[in-house]
């Protein structure tokens, strides 16, 4: 078969079974980020059917894809919001951080894939998914619940701690001296500074630069600018994504609402053949092997997740069961797991089971964040919090 026409057939159909994957999300009220890796695994090296013709666009997809995450996620803040939710939580951030990056790290170093294996899992245990945990305390209703600021604000630590880590891992999977990784680290902490300083002092020329009242010249504009922006740092050995990330903080106000409207549809469409083309890169049979690790890993980090959401409400003085929904909200792993064990696999410095424990444990993370989130409080409500039925 003609080698156009082929992965014309194929994408065409990977990308209708995700439109039917995601309306079954949907329907039983999950995460669609399961159902892609799922679907990804059985098209993939290994699977039920092998897709050869799509493998180079859905590479390229999945780059647009995680430039487009980040950026979407930069938009959510203002460069004030970030300074401020940083002063705020940057203590529960720091207990988030040490808690949750160290069973990755602990696991990568006893199976033996040394010190970037451990670099590179203790970042899949540590961030918390904001897709998914934005989206089930939306659907839960508890926007207005006090502990939501709480949460926000360690994800928003979270964030920025990725801006920092993602340029540094970069650093470490390319391979460069230790002289050359400083040189990198400060480079990209520079660059940090730079967009946050020019954020706060010029949002406003920013969001006039790339502003449009036509929708397609507004979308071409933040489009190119987001698309540019990652690759002059990806040259300059900053994470492509992370300049993404920083552009979308420096759009601000009304253009950064709207820059939101019209990105999101492309955002889910490449955020889900990203999801897919890992899963293609990941043969199944490798998954049993780690699967017991996986879920070690999973009980472990739910129970550190917990702690860090307990202890941070705690501070803030909420109340018993607030506590809780603010640790269970914050256990869902999930899109940038997947994008730092992305770009550790591709770069060839990690064993192929990394990628395998990776994706067992996204899997389960993702459906467990929304399970939790959804039950903690009736769970607390019988047992008192202490492990006891509470009296009637």
């Amino acid at each position: 078969m003609d080698p156009l026409a082929l992965t014309l057939i194929e994408l065409g159909a990977v990308v209708f079974c995700l439109g039917l994957l995601a309306r079954l999300a949907g329907r039983i009220g999950m995460s669609p980020i399961p159902l892609y890796l799922l679907g990804g695994l059985a098209f993939g090296a290994g699977g039920i059917i092998k897709l050869e013709g799509m493998h180079e666009f859905a590479h390229l997809s999945g780059e647009i894809g995680v430039i487009l995450l980040l950026l979407m996620l930069g938009l959510e803040y203002t460069a004030a919001e970030l300074f401020t939710g940083l002063r705020r939580s940057w203590q529960a951030g720091v207990l988030d951080l040490v808690l949750n990056f160290l069973p990755g790290a602990l696991l990568a170093l006893l199976l033996g894939w040394g010190g970037v294996g451990a670099m590179v899992m203790g970042g899949v245990t540590y961030i918390s998914s904001s897709g998914i945990a934005a989206k089930v305390i939306t659907d839960l209703g508890r926007l207005g619940n006090r502990e939501t600021p709480v949460v926000l604000s360690i994800l928003v630590f979270e964030d920025l701690a990725m801006a920092v880590y993602l340029p540094i891992l970069t650093a470490i999977l390319a391979g460069v001296s230790f002289l050359g990784g400083l040189t990198a680290v400060g480079i990209a902490l520079a660059v940090v500074s730079l967009v946050l300083m020019v954020a706060l002092r010029h949002g406003h020329r920013v969001s006039k630069a790339v502003h449009s009242e036509n929708s397609e010249v507004f979308l071409l504009n933040v489009l190119g600018a987001a698309l540019l922006v990652a690759g002059v740092a990806s040259a300059m050995q900053v994470s492509a994504a992370v300049g993404a990330f920083m552009l979308g903080i420096a759009i601000s106000g009304a253009t950064a609402h709207n820059a939101t409207r019209i990105l999101e549809p492309l955002r889910d469409l490449f955020a889900a053949i990203f999801f897919v083309a890992f899963g293609l890169n990941t043969d199944p049979s490798s998954i049993p092997p780690v699967l017991g690790w996986a879920l070690v890993l999973a009980v472990v980090t739910a129970a550190t997740k917990m702690v860090t959401g307990i202890w941070a409400a705690k501070r803030a003085g909420i109340a018993q069961r607030g506590r809780f929904r603010a640790g269970a909200a914050l256990i869902a792993r999930g899109e940038f797991s997947i994008v730092i064990a992305g770009l550790a696999v591709t770069s060839g410095a990690v064993p192929d089971e990394l990628a395998a424990l990776a994706t067992a444990y996204v899997l389960i993370m993702a459906v467990m964040g929304p399970l939790a989130a959804r039950y903690v409080e009736p769970i607390v409500a019988a047992t008192g919090s202490t492990g006891v039925p509470a009296k009637a």
